[in-house]
């Protein structure tokens, strides 16, 4: 039996302010069969996703020790810093980076700023699954893969799932997840 007061929120990655498009209304509705809890909404600045406001955001929302965040590309750097210094119950992250890449828009989000405790990040929280792509065209495979070495993670690697956009669908995560449950 799970345990009803878990429950997942959807970090998105930037520009990603709807929803109900690509993968999430799947996962919603596969985790509500597990009676597993889920909060899918807008977050505030979703253009530049910036750390001052999603991580009080991710705060107000209640992610405490039964959360499992599930954060997309920005929202997999926002969900890792949240657990910098907060315990959640594990992390999902999908296409996630720990560099800015080079990019202004990465630059202003704030996430770079200070250099990453990747200890309190894997102390804070239960587990974490990994999810990444050789054929992402935003993030370099060796992103991925040093964030995997740095968390040891439950790390899945794909070559065609790109950037995790859409028509992706996952059945392997939904399958992760109850075996975590």
């Amino acid at each position: 039996m799970i345990n009803k007061d878990i429950k997942m929120i959807f970090v998105p990655g930037n520009g990603d302010d709807c929803p109900h498009e690509r993968w999430r209304p799947y996962l919603v509705h596969e985790l509500s069969k597990l009676g597993v809890g889920t909060i899918n909404l807008r977050f505030p600045d979703p253009e530049l996703a910036r750390r001052e406001y999603w991580l009080p955001y991710l705060e107000s929302l209640g992610a405490d020790e039964n959360t499992i965040l599930v954060g997309h590309s920005s929202g997999a750097v926002a969900s890792m810093r949240y657990a910098e210094s907060h315990r959640i119950l594990g992390s999902v992250l999908l296409g996630a980076c720990y560099t800015d890449l080079g990019d202004e828009n990465e630059k202003k989000s704030g996430y770079y700023d200070d250099p990453w405790n990747w200890e309190n990040i894997r102390n804070n929280q239960k587990w974490i699954i990994q999810f990444a792509s050789t054929d992402d065209p935003y993030i370099p495979i060796s992103n991925m893969r040093h964030i995997r070495d740095q968390l040891q993670t439950e790390y899945h690697e794909y070559d065609d799932k790109g950037h995790f956009g859409e028509g992706v669908q996952f059945p392997d995560l939904i399958e992760v997840i109850k075996s975590k449950l």
